[in-house]
């Protein structure tokens, strides 16, 4: 289980651009990213095995076109239960808080991909631990009763 794309956005509803690492601050989020903020959806997470699914629909889409903060290899994000916490790379702790999204009107994403798998597929963390993490780093799921 790795991370395999970060992305950051500037702006809300627009896709993210892939970055080699990032920094990611405790009760904030990535550092320039416009999701990030006092609230329980700082960071976004997405498989990879999901981007490749939509892809596989006939979607032309890449890491970042569906607005997450992060996409992993191996986890199968949306079986995860809410408040497990989960290390990234050897530094950064979060907690899961919400699987999916309500999702109220269509947006740039929406238009440019024909579909948006957060809604159904997406999972999101407030961060516990701060710390960088970088691509390749290694994602490994802690009991929530264990730090």
């Amino acid at each position: 289980m790795k991370i395999v794309s970060i992305a950051i956005s500037k702006k809300k509803g627009t896709p993210k651009t892939p970055v080699e690492e990032a920094f990611i601050s405790k009760d904030h989020g990535l550092e320039g990213d416009a999701h990030a903020g006092k609230w329980h959806r700082q960071v976004s997470f997405l498989s990879s095995e999901s981007i490749e699914g939509a892809k596989d629909q006939g979607l032309d889409v890449t890491f970042g076109d569906f607005a997450e903060n992060i996409a992993s290899e191996g986890i199968d994000w949306k079986t995860l239960p809410v408040g497990t916490h989960v290390r990234l790379g050897d530094r950064v702790l979060v907690e899961i808080t919400q699987i999916g999204k309500e999702c109220h009107n269509k947006c740039a994403i929406y238009y440019k991909a024909g579909d948006c798998i957060m809604p159904r597929e997406g999972v999101f963390a407030r961060v516990l631990e701060e710390g960088k993490i970088r691509c390749g780093d290694a994602i490994n799921i802690i009991d929530s009763n264990q730090r």
